[in-house]
C-alpha cells in the first residue's frame, strides 16, 4: 500500500528556519530604540532555539564615525536595559530565555560600508577581483571605494616596506578582513586616518538572565 506523504515532519526544519528569522526581525525592531538611545549600533539580532529554550544573541557596534570598541561596562548596561525591554514584550510567547549581548570580533569579514570606516586606521587584507590580494593601512573610506597603503613583500626577518596609497572601488573588493597586529609602524598615518592604539575589537559577551 501507498505510503501518505508527511509534508509536517519533511518541513519542520524548514519552518523552523523561517519561524526564528521572522522573530529575529521583530526583536530587532523592538529592541533598535534601545540600542540606538545608548549611541550604539545594532548589528545583528539572532534567535536559536533548544527545545521551549531560546537564545536571543544581540551584536553591538559603535556608530561608524567612532573609533575604539564597545566597553565591557556598556556591553553590561545594554545587556540589563535589552533584557527589561524582552520581559515586558507585549507579544512574547511566554517561553524562557536567556540573552547574550556582544560587541564584533576582529574576525568579522568587511561586508559593509560602515564596516570599513569602523576600520580605518586599521591593517586590512583584501581579495581583489581580476588582480593582486593586498595587506596594507586603511587610510580613508567613501561612498565608491577605499584607498589603502600596502605592505610590500619583503624578505624574511626585515622591517615591512611600504608602498604608495591605493584606491579599490567596492566592485572590485572580493573579501575584506582586518589583520591581528601585535604591533605595527605608523608612518604615513595621520589621526584623521582613524588609527586607534587602544582599540577593542571585540569587548565581549554578557548573558542575560532568563525570563
Amino acid at each position: 500500500m501507498t505510503q501518505p506523504d508527511r509534508p509536517t515532519a519533511h518541513n519542520a526544519p524548514h519552518d523552523t528556519t523561517l519561524a526564528t528569522a521572522t522573530e529575529a526581525k521583530r526583536l530587532f525592531r523592538l529592541l533598535n530604540p534601545a540600542v540606538k538611545a545608548h549611541r550604539l549600533y545594532l548589528e545583528d539580532v539572532s534567535v536559536h532555539l533548544a527545545g521551549a529554550h531560546r537564545t536571543v544573541s544581540v551584536v553591538v557596534d559603535l556608530e561608524q564615525d567612532l573609533s575604539g570598541g564597545v566597553g565591557l561596562d556598556i556591553i553590561a548596561e545594554i545587556s540589563r536595559e535589552l533584557s527589561d525591554v524582552l520581559d515586558a514584550d507585549p507579544h512574547d510567547d511566554g517561553r524562557p530565555f536567556d540573552l547574550e549581548v556582544s560587541s564584533p570580533g576582529v574576525s568579522r569579514p568587511l561586508t559593509e560600508p560602515r564596516h570599513w570606516r569602523r576600520a580605518r586606521g586599521r591593517m586590512v587584507r583584501i581579495n581583489v577581483m581580476q588582480g593582486e590580494n593586498l595587506t596594507g593601512r586603511l587610510l580613508a573610506v567613501d561612498d565608491d571605494g577605499v584607498t589603502i597603503r600596502p605592505e610590500l613583500p619583503v624578505k624574511k626577518g626585515m622591517k615591512p616596506k611600504q608602498g604608495e596609497p591605493e584606491r579599490i572601488s567596492f566592485g572590485r573588493i572580493r573579501r575584506g578582513t582586518v589583520e591581528v597586529e601585535f604591533s605595527h609602524a605608523d608612518e604615513g598615518v595621520s589621526e584623521d586616518a582613524g588609527l586607534n592604539e587602544n582599540f577593542d575589537p571585540a569587548a565581549g559577551a554578557v548573558d542575560g538572565e532568563d525570563s
